[in-house]
Formats: structure tokens, sequence, C-alpha cells
């Protein structure tokens, strides 16, 4: 029996291509045993228990990011976590650690390494998180989700992605999804979303365009967020949802996606080879252009900046799209070339790798 602690969490971004790897690992061998790292704060606190896993918890110690009190204290709490790891990792006689990013990552690292026990990488975005830099230094492999991430000894494993995404036959579930939304099974669709809170400047554009999209001989599935006020002008073919709770249903029924250029959703559009356009969110780090990097490049997706995400654009550069077949197809035809469906797998080889190169 081969135990696994994966570490990660905080947020849905490292805790669900976490879940992705611990479902592929219990299928191949449901003798072995698979524990989970995280934080009472995170959302694996709520997640890894309903999918069946084991939460072990180590403290949330945050890197600090400006001289104040939190950084004067952050050397002795920081080993505190790391003693917490050593203490699971000896208790539980772990035999890899496979780390995610985020809180639970970076203290696992350490302990592992303190423990000779190997390590595992995988990066989610396509600009490292600190926990990962780190981790990626002493690392027995390291796997990105995306070609051009710069992490030491990193090699393009995709993205571990939900089993509805990579299970999804789109063809087979599309008269359903039309009936979902309300919409004509046979009509090309475009879907629109920006996220569980929504994008505001998607949601303002849109309710500027609709009509030109409908007038191209479209519908549109338009996803404006939990806390968006955008009315809904009830138009036929028009679909507004404040949340989607099904978005293999949304996938199945589009033809095109508008949409923000988050780590998983441009991993899930690449995978099911829909033709995209990207308009990365512009706070932050710049981590959702990079994302986006690679599809476009490829020929699989054209990227918009938010600053310039208007109406007006809609109507230069999205409606002459919706009449372009040849090209829509050529872009899901490049899909192909950075898309995949086996992250975990991948994930799972090198996991495989590490603990076959122990001493």
């Amino acid at each position: 029996m081969t135990t696994y602690l994966l570490a990660g969490g905080g947020t849905a971004g490292h805790v669900n291509p976490l879940l992705a790897v611990a479902d592929a690992l219990r299928a191949r061998n449901s003798g072995d045993r698979i524990l989970v790292l995280g934080t009472r704060e995170g959302l694996e606190a709520r997640l890894v228990p309903e999918r069946g896993y084991d939460l072990l918890l180590v403290d949330k110690v945050p890197f600090p990011r400006r001289p104040d009190r939190a950084a004067a204290t952050f050397p002795l709490r920081f080993r505190g976590a790391i003693a917490q790891v050593r203490s699971h990792i000896r208790e539980h006689g772990v035999d890899v650690v496979v780390g995610f990013g985020g809180y639970a990552s970076a203290p696992a690292y350490v302990a592992a390494r303190n423990a000779r026990v190997p390590v595992v990488v995988h990066e989610a975005n396509a600009k490292p998180g600190m926990a990962n830099v780190l981790g990626a230094r002493r690392a027995a492999a390291v796997g990105v989700a995306f070609e051009g991430t710069r992490l030491k000894g990193g090699r393009v494993v995709g993205m571990p992605l939900r089993r509805e995404i990579v299970d999804l036959d789109r063809a087979a579930l599309r008269a359903e999804a039309a009936a979902h939304f309300g919409l004509d099974p046979v009509r090309p669709t475009l879907l629109v979303f920006g996220g569980s809170l929504g994008a505001q400047r998607l949601n303002e554009a849109f309710s500027d365009a609709w009509r030109d999209v409908l007038d191209a001989g479209w519908q549109l599935v338009h996803v404006t967020g939990e806390r968006s006020d955008l009315p809904d002008p009830g138009a036929a073919g028009y679909a507004v949802r404040r949340y989607v709770d099904r978005m293999d249903m949304a996938f199945a029924l589009c033809d095109l996606i508008v949409s923000r250029a988050g780590a998983a959703t441009v991993s899930e559009i690449s995978a099911l080879g829909i033709p995209a356009v990207y308009v990365p969110y512009a706070v932050g780090n710049g981590e959702q252009t990079l994302n986006a990097a690679s599809a476009v490049c490829a020929g699989a997706a054209v990227l918009i900046p938010d600053g310039e995400f208007t109406a007006d654009r809609i109507r230069a550069q999205i409606i002459p799209l919706l009449a372009d077949a040849a090209r829509r197809t050529a872009m899901t035809d490049a899909a192909a070339s950075v898309g995949t469906r086996n992250g975990a797998e991948n994930v799972v080889a090198l996991i495989d790798e590490a603990l076959a190169r122990r001493p």
C-alpha cells in the first residue's frame, strides 16, 4: 500500500486539480491511502471531506510581503507549520508528497525534504506561485499546466480536470443542454461568462451588444455572476443566468466562448476544443494573460485586453468571427495542440516516476 499526501488549497484553483489527482489515484488502486493536507480556512476544509478524503490540518502561514509584525513572527510560525507536517508524515508513513500550491504546500515541501520523502509539484498557473517556486527547487518531478511556465524542472502535463469535463460528450449532450437553457439545439450558440461572481466588463459590453449576436443568427447564453444586477430583457434566444451549476451543459451547447482566462477555465476550454475569446482580468500580476498565451499562440483563441473590451469591440471583432465558420474550425483544430483531458493521469505518472527513483 502506498500512502500519498496531497498538499494544497485555499482556492478552487488549487483544490480542484488536487481532487482530480486524488480521484485518479483512488480509481487506479482503492487499496492505497490518500491523505490531503490543507488549512482550516481554505475551500479544502469543505470540499475534501465531501469527496471522501481525510483532511490533515496545518496552520495557515502567509508569506510576508512587507516588513511588519507578521513578518517578524513569520520564521517561528513557519517552523511550527513545518513541524505539524513532519508529524503527519511520520504518523501516517507518507511515501510521497504532491503539492499544488497554496498555504499548505510550502511547509509540506520543507517537511518532506527534511523527512527524505520525495516531492512532486504541479503548477496550475502560467505564472508560478511562491510556494511552488520553493518546492520545485528540490522536487523529484515538476509538472506544469501551460507551455512557457518558468518553473525549475517543469514539464507540460496539462491541468488535472473535473471528471464531468473529462467525460463530456458535447454532441451527445447538446439537445439536453439546449432544453436546459430553453434554446434551440440547431442554432449556433455563444457562451459568455466571467466566473461565479461575474465580470463587470463583459456584462457591460454585452448588455449593449447582445442584439448584434442575435442578429448574426446566433443564440447567447450569458452567465452574469451571482452579484450582478444586469436585467434580463426576456428576448428569445438570449438566456441570462446569474449562476450555472451545470457548466458541462453550457460547454455542450456552445460553439464559441467569451470569458476570463483563469487557469482552469483556459484548460477546460482547450481540452474540449472550443474556440474562445479571452478577456484576461486586469487586476493581479498578469497571470491570466499568461494563462491564455499558449492557446492564443496556437491559434485556438483570441485575446482582447480588458480595457479595450467594449460593445464596439464586440461588433468589430467577435461578430465577424460568428460568421466565419472556417476560422472557428481552425481554432478548434488548434486547441488539440494545447489542450488535454489527461492531466490527472499525467500527474499520476510523475508521482510514479518519483516513487520509482526513491533510494
